[in-house]
């Protein structure tokens, strides 16, 4: 490749092939006037000049992101740093970025590939969890918003394709490390929790034998506490005269403790002139403890007595009063997530002179993850009406339901005992529960092959034929340990003993002040409590497996041909499917027994696509995207097993079950994109796209009778009919909107305004499904209408500086509902802003290669809120995550 005079440092896996074939992808400025020196861009805007060139180039609809230096992505994770791209945003778990939606859309309508190749996922959803993946040991983010035939591991809302380091695509030798501190301004929520955590970093890249041999390794680990204060309600009820009140509320302070360890390697061996070997891996350990500490309240939804005080705005809602008579519960209850991902792969690449091209594609993907949720009780008496009781004067408003008055003290330890306060645990095996211990074990493994030949033609319309055939093969699977916690040598009550009890944990927020605090892991270890295992049959029968067999085939065309002073190129081709599918796991179809079932199905789906560049001369560009997309269901969908129980809040009996015959999510897709460039450093873009839903799934609730089925009931009921929720395929719907998007340096509109610019977009999305014959229309399940995000920054002399703000319109989305079905609720809009402050060391200075930054999080502390559906005032979640601020340096050698 040409060397050039002016030069920024790229990264990203794939930039040498683009070059070979588009426009320099270095980005450039004009020498000084008088002098020899250049102005060399680096850092953020680098990164966006980087990012901009993919968009320019691409065949497809694509956004990009691109690490500022190898090692230094501005972010915790990649997901911060992907939500920041026009037309995407995040879902928060714990204040992180967990999720991306892609044009407003669930995350379970993409999909996500690391080097091209299919990911497993640490849930029992498909789309992969960001916060697992370091931001240091990634090169660049892509984001197809368009199909073409050869991308057989597709989403239909978009695909996300990570890319790591490339060593000979680098090009040189580079060693970097790193390290930040970071703080959380909620403070210690939970007195036994940490307030500060730190992250290390290091990068290695190096070429060897004349560059024909290239390795690069790349770790990043940390060890952050993250807070939160939680309102959640657990419902609300029809109370006096039909006006709604809270039924019962849990709030809790949480704490949480995440250590992850992440690396990335790659070798690289150009073994001949034509044919270039890769090898690469990735492995995170990803662990999470966390505790969170509370109180459940059941207010109208027990024997306590409510005497209404008013009535709220909304003219049917009790938004103060007071209740007595009321039993609480004191929880301290334990999470420990526990995953371990193991991708890496080899690629063989052949590159004739000839015009004949070949690749060999091998990869495999594996996650073990454990999540055990341990839950622990105290109160004032064994038993329901047999321990004092509390006044509460309430307030219900947006922030929840909060106390102004109490009597109680629930930090007291011989108040709050440690017992089975309300009775919950009539139905286990000692007739009492004061905990119970419930882990989830899910494995995911994927292993992937995919093979291609491609021939260029010269002077033709047609500039390469490529063909390929693909096959996956995919088992997922859940295996529930759950036990009844029972105090050792049959006691129904426990004061805590005095060694055990911690700096109680300060629940003001809520306006109850202290409560009792302990350690629940360590009662375990040490006996206090002793695990029974629950023989409730219902117990395995939430066990199951999936297992998901794709062989693709697929031919494609690229085209390249003058179209008066302008080129149109880009592609055309068809992707062949063939899906079996198969679901192992149990059913109860007698109270006496649990008969293994294995259930599934096969199918083909044909997905033809296009798209179309036409490029002019001024820089402007003319896209066209067309094809039929598929998203396939969630696995927790396609189980054959059934989960159900008795609802205490609806009074009878809910299940939820999977459909193992369920088909995927398809539509017919157009894109067309008005897209105006400057150079490489920036654009302005008007996206408009449109999606004819075929089909789709959705949850439907009907009628179910369970007589026969092992079910514990409270006393005196004995009705076997209930309900029963599954997924199911709909047919019909649309998905349609626009986005405007750009990437704008100031200079280009004044010379005096050289080193600021401005980089986002603004999405609508507009969608309409019917779930169920006349049904009414309604948005699919978690869809944002509005999204946008903007970063305004400035970079020069080696100061950099930029705030980003992030919005999401209000969507319904589901949720874990009481009793852990699921439900939808309505998340109110969110608007999340950060900022970042740094300066790097320029050349010919003694610390030249050493970058310092000082970065804030959520700093306007924006709470995640939702709400019942059609009730504004009816909050279930109110969690405020505080903000977080980190300082720390980057140094290249």
């Amino acid at each position: 490749m040409a060397q050039h005079h002016n030069r920024v440092h790229l990264l990203g896996a794939s930039l040498l092939a683009i070059m070979a074939t588009a426009s320099p992808a270095f980005a450039q400025e004009a020498p000084q006037e008088g002098g020899s020196d250049t102005i060399v861009v680096t850092g953020f805007r680098a990164a966006l000049q980087s990012a901009v060139n993919v968009k320019k180039n691409a065949a497809q609809i694509v956004e990009s992101v691109s690490a500022e230096d190898i090692g230094k992505l501005p972010d915790a994770s990649i997901g911060e740093s992907i939500a920041r791209l026009p037309g995407l945003t995040s879902q928060r778990l714990f204040g992180r970025a967990n999720s991306i939606a892609i044009r407003g859309a669930s995350a379970d309508l993409s999909s996500t590939t690391l080097n091209g190749r299919p990911q497993t996922s640490t849930g029992e959803q498909r789309n992969v969890e960001f916060d697992q993946y370091p931001s240091e040991v990634v090169s660049r983010v892509d984001v197809f918003k368009s199909p073409q035939a050869n991308l057989i591991n597709q989403g239909l809302a978009g695909t996300v394709d990570i890319r790591t380091i490339r060593p000979l695509d680098y090009g040189k030798e580079l060693f970097s490390v790193g390290a930040r501190g970071v703080y959380t301004d909620l403070g210690k929520v939970n007195a036994d929790s940490k307030d500060k955590g730190y992250r290390l970093t290091g990068t290695y890249v190096g070429q060897f034998a004349g560059d024909r041999i290239g390795v690069s390794l790349s770790a990043a680990y940390n060890d952050e506490p993250y807070q939160s204060k939680e309102f959640e309600a657990w419902g609300y009820a029809d109370g006096p005269n039909g006006d709604k009140v809270i039924g019962g509320i849990k709030p809790f302070g949480v704490s949480t403790q995440l250590k992850r360890l992440g690396i990335q390697g790659a070798v690289q061996v150009q073994a001949t002139d034509t044919l270039l070997l890769t090898f690469d891996g990735f492995y995170g350990d990803f662990k999470e403890k966390q505790i969170k500490r509370g109180v459940e309240f059941p207010l109208y939804w027990s024997g306590a007595t409510l005497v209404p005080a008013s009535i709220g705005t909304d003219g049917d809602f009790i938004s103060k009063g007071t209740f007595t008579g009321v039993e609480a519960v004191v929880n301290n209850h334990g999470y420990e997530r526990k995953s371990k991902i193991f991708s890496g792969g080899f690629n063989a690449k052949y590159t004739g002179d000839d015009g004949w091209s070949a690749s060999f594609d091998f990869g495999y993907s594996r996650t073990d993850r454990n999540e055990l949720s341990l839950e622990s009780n105290a109160g004032t008496g064994y038993g329901p009406g047999n321990g004092a009781t509390d006044r509460l004067d309430f307030v219900s408003d947006g922030k929840g339901t909060r106390f102004t008055s109490h009597q109680l003290d629930y930090s007291n330890p011989n108040l709050m005992v440690l017992t089975d306060p309300l009775g919950w645990g009539g139905g286990a095996p000692l007739g009492h529960q004061e905990g119970y211990y419930n882990n989830r074990i899910i494995d995911d493994e994927i292993k992937s092959y995919q093979v291609e030949f491609g021939k260029e033609i010269e002077g033709s319309f047609l500039s390469k034929i490529t063909a390929g055939l693909g096959y996956v093969d995919r088992t997922k699977s859940k295996t529930p340990e759950e036990y009844v916690l029972n105090l050792a040598n049959g006691a129904t009550s426990l004061v805590l003993p005095e060694q055990y009890r911690l700096a109680a944990t300060d629940l003001s927020f809520i306006g109850v002040g202290p409560i009792l605090s302990y350690d629940p892991f360590k009662l375990l270890a040490d006996g206090v409590y002793i695990k029974t295992l629950n023989p409730s049959k219902d117990v395995p029968a939430k066990a199951y497996s999936v297992t998901e067999r794709v062989m693709s085939a697929y031919l494609m065309a690229n085209i390249k041909s003058d179209v008066g002073s302008a080129e149109l190129s880009g592609n055309f081709g068809v992707l062949a499917q063939n899906t079996e599918q198969k679901s192992r796991g149990f059913v109860n179809l007698a109270a006496a027994s649990l008969v293994p079932t294995t259930r599934g199905d096969t199918y083909w789906d044909v997905l033809p696509s296009m798209n179309m560049s036409l490029r002019f001369p001024s820089d402007f560009v003319v896209r066209l995207a067309a094809a039929r997309e598929i998203q396939r269901p969630r696995f927790e969908d396609m189980k054959v097993s059934l989960d159900y129980g008795y609802n205490t809040a609806s009074g009878v009996i809910t299940g939820t079950g999977g459909n193992p015959y369920l088909r995927p999510y398809r539509a017919w897709a157009a894109d067309l994109n008005f897209e105006k460039y400057f150079g490489t450093k920036g654009y302005v873009s008007l996206q408009l796209f449109a999606k004819k839903l075929q089909s789709y799934v959705y949850r439907e609730t009907a009628a179910f009778d369970y007589t026969g089925l092992p079910v514990v009931l409270p006393p005196g009921v004995t009705d076997p009919d209930g309900t029963l929720t599954r997924p199911v395929n709909g047919k019909g719907g649309k998905l349609y909107g626009f986005e405007v998007a750009g990437t704008v340096p100031f200079d280009i509109i004044m010379p005096a305004l050289d080193g600021f610019g401005l980089t986002g977009g603004v999405g609508y999305t507009k969608t309409s499904i019917k779930p169920g014959v006349g049904a009414a229309s309604e948005d699919l399940p978690d869809y944002s209408r509005w999204v946008a995000n903007g970063t305004l920054f400035f970079e020069k002399w080696g100061f950099n500086a930029r705030a980003s703000a992030r919005y999401r319109s209000a969507f319904v989305g589901q949720f874990v509902g009481f009793g852990g079905e699921r439900e939808l609720r309505r998340a109110l809009a969110e608007t999340i802003v950060d900022a970042q402050v740094g300066y790097d060391f320029q050349k010919g200075s003694a610390l030249d290669g050493l970058s310092l930054f000082v970065q804030g999080q959520n700093l306007t502390d924006e709470p995640f809120v939702s709400v019942d559906t059609g009730a504004s005032i009816q909050v279930r979640n109110y969690q405020s995550y505080g903000r977080r601020f980190m300082a720390g340096f980057n140094y290249r050698f």
